[in-house]
């Protein structure tokens, strides 16, 4: 699919015709006058169904929804998911960049190498309060999970199916939920802490949940040591970290709590965001964090610079500066993403010069705690297609 191919083409129903040049021998006519066959005859009747489902689980991600249009067949076997419960049985995943900017109300997916784009269906949430208001997201198997707030009813999820390639609404969250920490492991999707609004107000949660796209269902956790909000998240060894943020009463965290899956309880890790050099009171989003390899990164918003964990000092190392202006808007509208074995970084670059430029830019780094210089690669393409404010981005692996 070409890069610059943005708009999903109108469903077209396929015919097929015999080559014209003689008669069908196997027909008692020889008027050599063939009707058209419906596309949703066979392709390849000789291959086995097993077969036909290998090579369609290898299929580009980026691709998977063109099987809909292509003939009933196969659309109703994308539309069952044993495509992608293949994919995890045979180890063949791809990481697909789904994000919506400044300006638009449309989600947009990205293949890993940013050469194919194209705009999802639209959101069908009519509700003012939703189409405008800030919302979080995250992805769970083939789930691209869309949490916001609508006048009548609160909180709520909007979930899009990639088997589908459509919209449905639920299911909420047991405990519904703003500004919290969200990460991905395996195909499960995992939210903890954040802000849920009661009668009485806004409360701040210290709650935990984990949602099950099979069975498109959340189940609960145990709760964490401390309530927070405008908190990250990601996995890193094997376990479910909620970092930084603000507790109940607007007090900056600098500590952070990790789960342990197997033994179904949180650790508390203090100081885990302390730095001298720059306190985290600067920070007012979210601390930016992604995790490459196994090692936590995270981009300091008001130095502009990449760092990394290091586990046994629970101190943090610098490796240098990120070509795009992180503080710009205090770290706000900044996607910084782990996408394979790279960083992924996306906003305005820190090597424009124009004031009046809006586009957006896309990095890539493969990142090494003993490296001196840090080698950003660039993708064209897209400055110009979306603004470089980021309202909502995340990584699917599917």
């Amino acid at each position: 699919m070409a890069a610059d191919s943005f708009l999903m083409p109108p469903c077209r129903k396929i015919r097929i015709r015999e080559a014209k040049g003689g008669p069908n021998p196997n027909r008692s006519d020889s008027s050599g006058v063939e009707e058209p066959q419906d596309a949703d005859y066979p392709y390849v009747p000789q291959l086995s169904d097993d077969i036909e489902k290998s090579i369609l689980a290898r299929f580009p991600l980026s691709e998977y929804w063109k099987l809909n249009f292509l003939n009933k067949h196969f659309s109703r076997l994308l539309k069952s998911g044993e495509l992608f419960k293949i994919r995890r049985q045979i180890g063949f995943k791809e990481s697909s960049i789904f994000m919506s900017a400044s300006g638009g109300n449309c989600w947009w997916a990205f293949d890993r190498l940013f050469k194919c784009c194209r705009q999802l269906p639209e959101l069908p949430s009519r509700d003012v309060c939703f189409i405008g208001g800030d919302k979080e997201s995250l992805c769970a198997g083939s789930h691209l999970i869309v949490s916001g707030r609508e006048f009548t009813e609160g909180n709520v999820v909007w979930r899009f199916e990639l088997e589908t390639s459509k919209w449905f609404k639920g299911p909420s969250m047991i405990d519904p939920r703003c500004l919290f920490a969200s990460a991905t492991c395996g195909t499960f999707g995992f939210v903890a802490g954040g802000m849920e609004m009661g009668l009485l107000g806004a409360e701040v949660l210290n709650s935990a949940e984990k949602y099950n796209p099979e069975t498109k269902s959340w189940e609960s956790l145990p709760c964490m040591h401390k309530k927070r909000k405008l908190c990250s998240g990601c996995f890193l060894d094997d376990k479910f970290y909620v970092i930084g943020g603000k507790d109940e009463n607007d007090m900056e965290l600098t500590c952070g709590e990790a789960y342990n899956k197997d033994k179904n309880t949180w650790e508390l890790i203090l100081d885990m965001l302390k730095d001298e050099d720059n306190p985290v009171a600067k920070r007012q989003s979210p601390p930016l964090l992604s995790v490459v390899n196994n090692e936590l990164y995270c981009l300091e918003t008001s130095s502009n610079e990449l760092k990394v964990y290091l586990k046994n000092s629970n101190t943090w190392k610098k490796l240098g500066a990120v070509p795009v202006r992180a503080g710009l808007h205090k770290g706000w509208g900044v996607a910084f993403k782990s996408l394979g074995n790279e960083l992924l970084v996306i906003g305005y670059s820190s090597a424009n010069c124009n004031c009046d430029y809006n586009g957006m830019t896309i990095y890539t780094c493969r990142p090494d705690a003993e490296r001196e210089e840090l080698r950003w690669r660039c993708f064209e393409g897209y400055k110009d297609r979306l603004n470089f404010f980021l309202l909502n981005c995340c990584v699917m692996v599917a």
